[in-house]
């Protein structure tokens, strides 16, 4: 099923969409305790980020080939950031380049894990009856400042460097899905989830005996290679087979 959050008759919904309809729901989804009120057309909603997540926790250099393009080591646990909740936009939003500190802004398209449940302590075996769905995430990253500082907090915390959407899906195997970048309609990002270094279930393990997560945290699982820069005018598009595309444009 894709859940999703949308602007509707001037009033924000929670929603459930099926093929061009949208049921709009009393409640939040990741709550289990909605019921529909109502229904619109997608061409009449705008649709919102899926979730507001208290934290997004990324996860870098989870793909082989882009450890390779990046000159870096295979980490032995998986290397966490925290992107803050100020970052996150939704489709057709645009990013806004910092030109005022960066000049190198890359995209990376990663598949995104939804927490459903209160996390804590979690085995690997345990982590899918935490996970609510999938979304799909743009870990927007100023390359030239994460070189210059070392660590990434600067670099991923821009306002606007985490477009997510357009929906969450709850019904797809997360291990071996089409990941996909373009810019400006070019391919650059052509992979699959499956050579992820730490899978989705480890992750949320090994997340969770480290902090707490909350339903609606969003744990960005990583890039495969072909990142790079953008520039103001561009338009980045995500696509991950059976979750949707997430599209923004760049601007100044």
């Amino acid at each position: 099923m894709k859940f999703l959050r949308c602007y509707h008759e001037n009033k924000e919904y929670y929603g459930l969409l099926e093929n061009e309809s949208v049921k709009c729901l009393s409640n939040n989804f990741l709550y289990n305790n909605f019921e529909v009120i109502k229904k619109a057309n997608i061409n009449d909603i705008k649709i919102l980020p899926p979730v507001l997540p208290s934290k997004i926790i990324g996860i870098g250099l989870n793909y082989n080939d882009h450890i390779q393009e990046m000159k870096d080591e295979k980490p032995s646990v998986p290397k966490m950031f925290i992107k803050p909740s100020s970052t996150v936009i939704g489709p057709n939003e645009p990013i806004i380049y910092p030109k005022h500190m960066s000049k190198r802004v890359d995209y990376e398209g990663e598949l995104g894990v939804v927490i459903g449940r209160v996390c804590k302590n979690v085995s690997v075996d345990q982590a899918k009856d935490y996970i609510f769905g999938y979304t799909i995430i743009n870990d927007v990253t100023a390359r030239d400042l994460q070189s210059i500082d070392g660590q990434w907090t600067r670099a991923k915390g821009f306002d606007t460097f985490a477009p997510i959407g357009p929906f969450i899906e709850t019904e797809v195997d997360p291990m071996n899905l089409k990941i996909t970048t373009k810019v400006n309609g070019q391919i650059r990002q052509n992979s699959t989830t499956s050579h992820m270094i730490f899978n989705v279930y480890e992750l949320v393990s090994f997340i969770s005996q480290i902090m707490t997560l909350y339903p609606g945290d969003l744990i960005a699982s990583g890039t495969p290679s072909g990142v790079g820069g953008v520039e103001v005018g561009d338009v980045i598009e995500i696509e991950i087979e059976k979750i949707g595309k997430l599209i923004n444009p760049v601007k100044e």
